[in-house]
C-alpha cells in the first residue's frame, strides 16, 4: 500500500505539470488576448485607445512574448506562491480566488455530503425492497431529479420562496456578513442561506447515485456469497451491510475524483442564477475576457482537486474491496 501511495504521488505531480501546460495553452487558443478584448470594449463605448498605453501594457504583462516564455513566467510564479496579476480586476489572483474557491468548496462539499447521506439509505432500501412502494417512489423521484436541470430547479425554488415567504434565496450571506470575518453569527448566516444552493446542486447527483447503488446492489444480492452468509445464520442487516453493500459502493467511490470539480464547473449557471460568490462565475468571466492568469489558476486548482480526489478514491477502493490488490501480480 505504501508503494502504491508513493507511485500515485509521483503520478499526481506529473499529471499536474501536464494539466498546467494544457490549461495555459487552451486559454490562449482564442485569437487575440486580454488587451484585444479590452480595446474592443473601449471602442464599443466610444472611448479613445492610446496605442502607447496598450503597448506598455503588452510589454508589462509579456503578452507579445512566445508561449513558452509566458508559461515559464507563470509556472515559476506558481512555485513561489504567486499566481500572477489579474488583468481585469487589477489585483493579485491569490486575493481573488481563495475566498471564491473556499465558498465553492464549502457549498459543493456540503452538496456531496448531502448526496451520499440521502442516496445511501434510499438506494439500499430500494434494492432490498425491490418493486415495493418505496422502490417505485425512489425510482420516480430519481427520474424527476435527473430530468429537471439544476438552474431550472433553482428558478422554481427562488420563485416559490419569494411567493410564499417574501424572501429571496440568492447569495450566501446577508448584506451585513458579506465582508465580515468568520464567526458563529456569520457561520449561522451562511448555513441559513446555503441550504438552497446545496439542495439544488445535490438533487441530480442524489438521483444518479440512488440508481447506481440500487442496480449494483441488486447484482450483488444474487451472488452465492450472500446465500452462504445467510446460511451461517447471520442477521439480515449484517449480511447486507457487511458484504454486498461494501462491494456495491465501488462505482460510487470511484467517482470521488471528478465529483467535486464536476460540481464546481457544473454549478456555473446555478451560481449566476442564485448570485452565489463562488469560483464558477469568476472562471466563466475570466475565460470570456481572456484573463489568462486568473483562469489558469482556477483551472489548475480544479485539476488539483481532481487529482487528489482520484488518489483518495483509489486508496478507498483498495480498502473497501479485498479483491483489489494494487501492485500485485
Amino acid at each position: 500500500m505504501i508503494g502504491f501511495i508513493v507511485r500515485r504521488l509521483v503520478a499526481m505531480l506529473l499529471t499536474l505539470v501536464a494539466v498546467s501546460i494544457v490549461a495555459f495553452a487552451i486559454i490562449q487558443l482564442p485569437p487575440g488576448d486580454y488587451l484585444t478584448a479590452y480595446i474592443a470594449q473601449l471602442s464599443s463605448t466610444g472611448d479613445q485607445v492610446d496605442p502607447r498605453v496598450i503597448e506598455n501594457l503588452r510589454r508589462q504583462y509579456g503578452l507579445g512574448e512566445p508561449f513558452y516564455v509566458q508559461y515559464w513566467k507563470w509556472v515559476t510564479g506558481l512555485v513561489q506562491g504567486d499566481f500572477g496579476q489579474s488583468f481585469e480586476w487589477k489585483r493579485p489572483v491569490t486575493e481573488l480566488i481563495w475566498e471564491r474557491l473556499g465558498n465553492s468548496i464549502l457549498v459543493e462539499g456540503m452538496a456531496v455530503i448531502a448526496m451520499w447521506l440521502i442516496a445511501l439509505p434510499i438506494g439500499i432500501y430500494a434494492a432490498v425492497r425491490k418493486y415495493s412502494l418505496g422502490d417505485y417512489l425512489a425510482t420516480i423521484g430519481g427520474f424527476i431529479g435527473l430530468a429537471i436541470p439544476n438552474f431550472f430547479f433553482a428558478l422554481i425554488l427562488m420563485y416559490l420562496g419569494f411567493i410564499w415567504f417574501g424572501t429571496t434565496m440568492g447569495g450566501l450571506f446577508s448584506p451585513g456578513f458579506e465582508n465580515a470575518r468568520w464567526s458563529l453569527p456569520r457561520i449561522w448566516d451562511f448555513l441559513s442561506h446555503a441550504w438552497a444552493p446545496v439542495l439544488v446542486l445535490a438533487t441530480a447527483g442524489t438521483a444518479e447515485l440512488i440508481r447506481i447503488l440500487r442496480a449494483n446492489l441488486l447484482d450483488e444480492l444474487k451472488k452465492p456469497y450472500v446465500t452462504t452468509a445467510r446460511s451461517k445464520g447471520l442477521p439480515e442487516w449484517r449480511v447486507i451491510l457487511k458484504y454486498p453493500v461494501r462491494l456495491a459502493l465501488n462505482p460510487l467511490v470511484s467517482t470521488i475524483g471528478w465529483l467535486l470539480p464536476a460540481l464546481v464547473s457544473g454549478s456555473v449557471i446555478v451560481s449566476v442564477v442564485m448570485n452565489l460568490p463562488t469560483a464558477g462565475p469568476m472562471l466563466l468571466r475570466s475565460l470570456t475576457t481572456q484573463d489568462m492568469y486568473l483562469a489558469g489558476a482556477i483551472i489548475l486548482l480544479l485539476s488539483v482537486l481532481t487529482v487528489i480526489g482520484t488518489a483518495v478514491s483509489d486508496i478507498l477502493l483498495a480498502l473497501l474491496d479485498p479483491r483489489i490488490r494494487y501492485g500485485s501480480k
